[in-house]
């Protein structure tokens, strides 16, 4: 009893280890830790220093600005990032600066273009598929090409496009084409 009790638990170990790979598998596939972008609302708390703590909105040109810091690039970095580097830059001016950056509001926009029923801008509000952002967009119209789907992902300055079969999507051919929506993700639909 004892050895299927210790098999038990150890399998249950496993599994749980299993079930978390996969779920850290799901976060990475969709950019993994949320990264700051341009018109988000920060909340940055400098423990113990009320002047030095702001609401601020980061900027068209990805920086924020901060009392005794001045401007600093927040755009693409997390928040944990953002919190070390502002501690890093608060040393000169406190022993031990303690900062906390909560992002207060997201800014997270991706378009649909093309032959969709609703073309425009969408707020990204949660983790989103091409298929499920198809849906909000209110479905293809009559004149759709739905093996000729076109996703445009701009990172570090450089245009990325992936090309999309819904019909191999949805038979199961290829269901790695069903990415996750990025902020400022683009989709046409020819």
């Amino acid at each position: 009893m004892v050895k299927v009790t210790r098999f038990f638990i150890i399998s249950l170990f496993f599994v749980l280890l299993g079930i978390t790979s996969v779920y850290a598998g799901d976060a990475s596939s969709n950019g993994g830790y949320y990264r700051i972008g341009k018109g988000d609302v920060l909340e940055i708390n400098v423990w113990k220093e009320k002047d030095l703590t702001r609401v601020v909105k980061v900027r068209t040109d990805g920086r924020i600005s901060l009392p005794l810091l001045d401007d600093i690039k927040a755009e693409g970095l997390t928040p944990i990032q953002l919190k070390k580097v502002i501690e890093k830059k608060l040393k000169e001016f406190i022993t031990s600066p303690f900062v906390t950056v909560i992002v207060d509001t997201e800014n997270s926009k991706f378009y649909m273009v093309g032959e969709v029923n609703k073309v425009g801008e969408y707020d990204l509000t949660k983790d989103l598929t091409i298929l499920q952002a198809i849906a909000l967009a209110g479905g293809f119209t009559e004149w759709a090409n739905k093996d000729n789907i076109i996703l445009l992902r701009y990172r570090n300055g450089k245009e990325i496009r992936y090309k999309i079969s819904y019909k191999d999507i949805i038979n199961g051919k290829h269901p790695e084409e069903n990415y996750f929506i990025q902020r400022d993700d683009t989709v046409i639909v020819k």
